[in-house]
């Protein structure tokens, strides 16, 4: 009788262990873990190493997911298989959700490293001649942004009344040099450098390239649609997590890291910073 005691009560257990592991599954909660789409850059890392241990203080974990291209990380966003990305600015961002309709949405502004004007064949502005031969990037955002950096070196102007954030070839009025721009992959610029005279490269393209912004030759006046920010799909605007990211970016700690590591002035903050 005790025997059949036994046995049944380990039946019990059993019973118990294979509701609780399979029907009652304890619930598990998601919305501490952040998946980042990170893209190659400085952004991506200025988050990892400023950011994330911020955000890892307050119970959160952080999952780094790594894409080869900017636009692939936003697919990932736009499709939930990710939750953020610092590393476009918001003509960007403006871009894909017009040619993809999607719902990508900025918690917040965050620091900025400028495009720029950068040597190839000649290593100042003063040999600028007749003829010359520049690189910009081709995508829309950063091409638009490449024409304005043009403009405040004094080597084209744009039509009257051009948006800025839209300007393209088509909207030159003046080529004081006859300048021969080609527009192309910004990826491709670095390894390309031997072809031109200068080139103009984002942050984001000449971090990775290992080309210092201390031989930038002429930085850009950063418009507000051009700070980079920290885009999230739309509907996760408000989650818990997103104020957090957000929160930690304006955070004392954020500062002084920003502080302690942008003694070259690398790095350009947006007003609130």
């Amino acid at each position: 009788m005790k025997k059949k005691y036994i046995i049944s009560g380990i039946i019990v257990i059993f019973a118990l262990i294979f509701v609780f592991t399979f029907i009652i599954k304890p619930k598990q909660d998601d919305s501490k873990t952040i998946r980042l789409a990170s893209s190659p850059g400085p952004y991506s890392e200025l988050f990892l190493k400023g950011v994330k241990p911020i955000l890892e203080k307050e119970g959160y974990k952080v999952k780094n997911q790594s894409f080869s291209d900017l636009s692939l990380a936003d697919v990932a966003i736009n499709n939930g298989e990710a939750d953020l990305n610092v590393d476009q600015h918001t003509a960007y961002m403006n871009n894909f959700n017009h040619e993809k309709h999607a719902h990508l949405a900025a918690l917040t502004k965050i620091p900025t490293v400028p495009t720029g004007i950068y040597p190839a064949k000649k290593h100042s502005l003063k040999e600028v001649s007749d003829g010359d031969k520049v690189a910009i990037p081709n995508d829309p955002s950063n091409m638009a942004r490449a024409y304005n950096v043009l403009v405040k070196a004094g080597w084209i102007t744009l039509k009257p009344g051009v948006d800025p954030i839209k300007a393209t070839s088509k909207d030159i009025a003046t080529n004081k040099y006859n300048l021969k721009i080609t527009e192309m992959q910004d990826v491709q610029i670095p390894r390309s450098r031997s072809d031109f005279d200068y080139v103009i490269l984002p942050g984001s393209t000449a971090y990775p390239a290992k080309i210092s912004t201390k031989t930038m030759l002429l930085p850009e006046d950063i418009k507000p649609d051009y700070y980079l920010v920290a885009a999230v799909d739309k509907k996760s605007e408000n989650k818990k997590w997103a104020k957090a990211v957000k929160k930690a970016y304006h955070s004392k700690e954020f500062k002084q890291y920003l502080k302690d590591h942008n003694k070259q002035s690398f790095w350009k903050t947006p007003k609130g910073y």
